[in-house]
C-alpha cells in the first residue's frame, strides 16, 4: 500500500511518550526511500511514454504517484524532525552526557547532531555573563528557596560546595546544599529532591 510504511514512522513516534526517544528506525526509514526510489522511476517512464505517445491516460497515475511522492517526503521529514527535537530536549534534561541507554536509541548523524548542538550550546554560554559565562540549563523552574535537602540515590563520592566544602555524596545520605549546584546531578539521577 502507497505511503503505509511512512505513516507507521509517525505512529511510532506518536505511541512513544512525551520525552522518551524510540529507537531509530533505520530499517522503515530505508523501506520508505526504496518505495520512493521506485514511485520515481515508475513516473519517469511513464511520463516519457506520455510525451512521446501522446498517452494523457497516465496522467492521473503520474499525479497520484507523485502525491504518494510527496507523502512519503513529509512523513520522513516529519519523523526526523520530532527525533531532533527530542534529541534537543534530552540536552536540557539530562545534560551534555546522555545515559548510554539513550545514546543506543540515536543513529550516528543524530550522536554528532548532537555533539554540534551541545558545542554550540556551551559557546554561547561561555559568551554570557562575562569570564565565567553562564550556564542557562540550571534552573529551568524560578527556585523557591537557594537551598535544597536532597538524599543521595548512588554513591557518587566527593562534591565541593562553592565555598570550598566538600561532602561526601553516599548512597542514602541526605544533604542541605545550594540548588544550582545540584539540580544536574538531580537531572543524572544521582541525587532526589526530598519534599518535606
Amino acid at each position: 500500500m502507497f505511503c503505509e510504511r511512512a505513516m507507521e514512522l509517525v505512529r511510532e513516534l506518536h505511541r512513544a511518550a512525551e520525552g522518551r526517544l524510540p529507537a531509530f528506525n533505520e530499517d522503515g526509514l530505508r523501506q520508505v526511500l526504496e518505495e520512493m526510489k521506485a514511485l520515481y522511476e515508475q513516473n519517469q517512464s511513464d511520463v516519457n511514454e506520455a510525451k512521446s505517445g501522446g498517452r494523457s491516460d497516465l496522467i492521473p497515475t503520474i499525479k497520484f504517484r507523485h502525491c504518494s511522492l510527496l507523502r512519503n517526503q513529509r512523513c520522513t521529514v516529519a519523523y526526523l524532525y520530532d527525533r531532533l527535537l527530542r534529541i534537543r530536549a534530552l540536552r536540557w534534561e539530562c545534560g551534555s552526557v546522555l545515559p548510554s541507554a539513550l545514546r543506543f536509541h540515536m543513529s550516528a548523524e543524530e550522536m554528532e547532531w548532537f555533539n554540534h548542538y551541545k558545542k554550540s550550546l556551551a559557546t554561547y554560554m561561555r559568551s554570557l555573563g562575562g569570564d565565567e559565562g553562564l550556564d542557562i540549563t540550571q534552573d529551568m523552574k524560578p527556585p523557591k528557596s537557594l537551598y535544597i535537602e536532597v538524599r543521595c540515590l548512588k554513591d557518587y563520592g566527593e562534591f565541593e560546595v562553592d565555598d570550598g566544602t566538600s561532602v561526601l555524596l553516599k548512597k542514602n545520605s541526605q544533604h542541605f546544599l545550594p540548588r544550582w549546584k545540584c539540580e544536574q546531578l538531580i537531572r543524572q539521577g544521582i541525587l532526589e529532591h526530598v519534599l518535606s
